[in-house]
């Protein structure tokens, strides 16, 4: 997959752009989400988020967070500054944070409906995003490319907290998803259910 922020990737009709691709700084990827509601998927950190979205919208509606690290929300003041979004996340008292959003809430990105899936274990207020219809998941943090997973080294993380997360996301997520965005790497369009088979593996040695 070309990953440059010029590219637009559509899955299932889904336009999706990843703006910190490229970056070489300390943040997540930050995905922009065009259609009738444009999100964007994440804050990201130390990179000029706000004038990467510029060049390809002028609006963001809502910014659906994944979680609170500081890589995914370092840039969240800037973005709130320019757009004025709705903000949404699972920690409703986080600091710029709009409308707290729970499991099994609905929430419009783009042109799709995506489930919230409560996925702690790597944070605590950690949610994946899934669009069943377009074949769609936002795993932040939890899972990666190649099987990996999310740090559970770090305060309120928890090893077999993560593990209960990734069973469950396997329970949720249909085996022909189309693709996976993760929190960072390239996204996943190759069989993704795999990787996550692949991580839940991992995850238990």
């Amino acid at each position: 997959m070309n990953d440059s922020p010029k590219h637009r990737r559509r899955d299932n009709g889904i336009m999706i752009r990843n703006l910190a691709s490229g970056v070489q700084a300390f943040t997540s990827n930050v995905f922009l989400c065009d259609g009738d509601r444009r999100a964007l998927v994440d804050a990201g950190n130390d990179f000029d988020v706000v004038g990467r979205t510029l060049e390809y919208v002028d609006v963001v509606d809502v910014v659906a967070l994944t979680h609170t690290h500081p890589d995914h929300v370092g840039e969240l003041t800037a973005i709130r500054d320019t757009f004025e979004p709705s903000v949404v996340a699972f920690d409703g008292e986080f600091d710029g944070v709009d409308r707290e959003i729970g499991d099994g809430d609905t929430i419009a990105l783009g042109d799709a409906e995506y489930e919230v899936l409560h996925t702690p274990g790597h944070k605590e207020d950690h949610c994946c995003f899934y669009a069943r219809e377009a074949g769609v998941l936002f795993a932040g943090d939890l899972v990666f490319g190649g099987g990996s997973f999310g740090r559970t080294d770090l305060q309120g993380a928890d090893r077999g907290t993560l593990i209960d997360s990734i069973d469950r996301l396997l329970d949720v997520v249909d085996e022909d998803l189309a693709a996976m965005y993760t929190g960072h790497g390239p996204a996943v369009t190759d069989r993704p259910y795999q990787d996550i088979e692949l991580a839940a593996q991992a995850a238990r040695f």
